[in-house]
């Protein structure tokens, strides 16, 4: 059994395929708890005159209101939930380095299946979560997804 299964969510259908393995694990009583976890992109740019705290509170705000919404369908469905928003720093350090310090026994996180030169421009969170985690990784396919 999983203790603490984290679930890391972008707001993207991709990053919910792995949704359907949280339901699977947990139908065989093999989660107990699942964490959903949203990491703000750190604001890079912004224009003169922009109200940088007023930006990130509207993108915060966002983020928690998706991710409410996921946690109100999987306990309805009795999974038990937590929530996890954090901010800055780069996305896929943040997930690894949350799992490490809170005890996570499972990462399950959806890769966006980029190739070519949108990988090379956009890199692979889920990839790069994979090589560093120092947990097990459940890494889902979009394909896997798709066929759905």
């Amino acid at each position: 059994m999983y203790e603490k299964v984290l679930i890391p969510l972008d707001g993207s259908e991709l990053a919910e395929c792995s949704l359907v393995h949280v339901r699977n694990l947990s139908q065989g009583d093999q989660i107990g708890e699942a964490i959903l976890l949203h990491v703000l992109d750190p604001i890079v740019w912004c224009r003169e005159g922009c109200d940088f705290v007023a930006v990130r509170n509207i993108q915060f705000k966002q983020a928690e209101k998706y991710i409410d919404k996921i946690k109100s369908q999987l306990g309805f469905e009795g999974i038990h939930t937590r929530v996890e928003i954090l901010e800055g720093g780069i996305v896929a350090s943040s997930i690894v380095d949350y799992a490490k310090e809170n005890a996570v026994d499972l990462i399950i996180i959806s890769s966006h299946g980029y190739t070519g030169s949108r990988r090379w421009l956009f890199g692979s969170v889920a990839l790069k979560v994979l090589h560093d985690s120092h947990v097990p990784v459940l890494l889902i396919r979009p394909e896997s997804c798709r066929q759905a």
